[in-house]
């Protein structure tokens, strides 16, 4: 019965992104919306960790899955990447690095302030 909790919750917040996405026009994807009201929940301690623990950990463990279809349906547009396989190798790496430098700042700054906490 925990676990059917941890995953209504989940899904209500899901649901609640995709209807504030939908009525409201926005250009931002539901479930990114969802992921934002989790987060505040969480931030605000509207929803604490324990509450979504057991399932959010199950999810992680096994993201791979969910990245199957994906693949698959990318597989069976091969025949419009052929022509943008350059451009797309470029856009992988361009956004790789952006990545890369953005998580060094941000692992930067948050050692910086545990550092300013512990003193």
């Amino acid at each position: 019965m925990k676990i059917l909790k941890q995953i209504f919750i989940i899904l209500i917040i899901t649901f609640l992104g995709e209807l504030i996405s939908k009525t409201l026009s926005l250009p931002i994807p539901g479930n990114v919306l969802g992921m934002l009201l989790l987060l505040i929940a969480l931030l605000t301690r509207v929803i604490k960790p324990e509450h979504i623990e057991e399932v959010s950990n199950y999810l992680l463990n096994n993201l791979a899955f969910f990245f199957v279809p994906a693949s698959i349906g990318i597989m069976g547009c091969v025949d419009v990447l052929k022509g943008n396989v350059t451009k797309l190798l470029i856009i992988c790496f361009i956004s790789t690095c952006i990545v890369l430098v953005v998580t060094a700042h941000t692992v930067q700054f948050v050692s910086k302030l545990m550092n300013k906490k512990q003193s």
